[in-house]
């Protein structure tokens, strides 16, 4: 950056330092300029070099140079490493529900908090027309969910339970629900259809079940 500028104050002094000694009259006033010039040049860079030094080093003294944290990968969720639960998944695929519940019945008794596990359960009691027991962990994961569409959809897999059991003001109690966490969900928009009409096709939401 500076390399040319002092290229050439170096190369200009040095021809005053060789030509000086013996010169006389313009030459000597022209050397004379030059070397005046050289010594305001310098005394500009120094104290814009001192101005520049004070600041960097107020920075460095406020500043703080450790290393940010890095952030720990999440872990996986350890229930998912249980013989139980890898059973408990290839029975839903298979259809066969009633063992898929048993599985998952022991996931939760160890890990009573699991998303994954609770939404299985509530699936596969959905697919048995067990909806009370569905409810149940549908409503157990409300308090543990964070995000707004798996809320949405447990909202909407809820009042589809409700409607089914012909309870359509809690049923659309909780399609409206669904909608506030998620307005772009289609499904309950096409249930409070139902409601209105107290008949049709519910609609679960294929959404949830692909969580699985």
């Amino acid at each position: 950056m500076f390399q040319h500028l002092f290229a050439e104050m170096n190369k200009m002094l040095q021809e005053i330092a060789e030509d000086f000694p013996a010169a006389e009259g313009d030459r000597r006033n022209d050397l004379l300029c030059k070397y005046n010039m050289l010594h305001r040049l310098s005394d500009e860079v120094m104290d814009e070099w001192l101005a520049f030094a004070e600041k960097l080093s107020e920075f460095r003294e406020s500043a703080d140079f450790s290393a940010p944290p890095v952030e720990e990968p999440q872990a996986e969720a350890p229930e998912l490493a249980m013989d139980s639960f890898v059973r408990g998944q290839g029975y839903y695929k298979l259809l066969m529900y009633r063992k898929c519940i048993d599985q998952f019945k022991e996931v939760i008794a160890r890990y009573p908090d699991s998303l994954a596990a609770r939404l299985y359960l509530a699936m596969a009691y959905l697919q048995e027309g067990s909806y009370d027991a569905a409810w149940g962990h549908l409503d157990h994961m409300l308090a543990l969910i964070r995000e707004r569409k798996l809320k949405a959809m447990v909202y909407n897999a809820m009042g589809c339970i409700r409607a089914s059991q012909e309870r359509f003001n809690e049923a659309q109690e909780l399609f409206v629900l669904s909608l506030h966490h998620d307005p772009m969900l289609r499904e309950p928009n096409v249930n409070l259809e139902v409601c209105r009409r107290r008949g049709g096709k519910l609609e679960f939401g294929n959404e949830l079940v692909s969580l699985l």
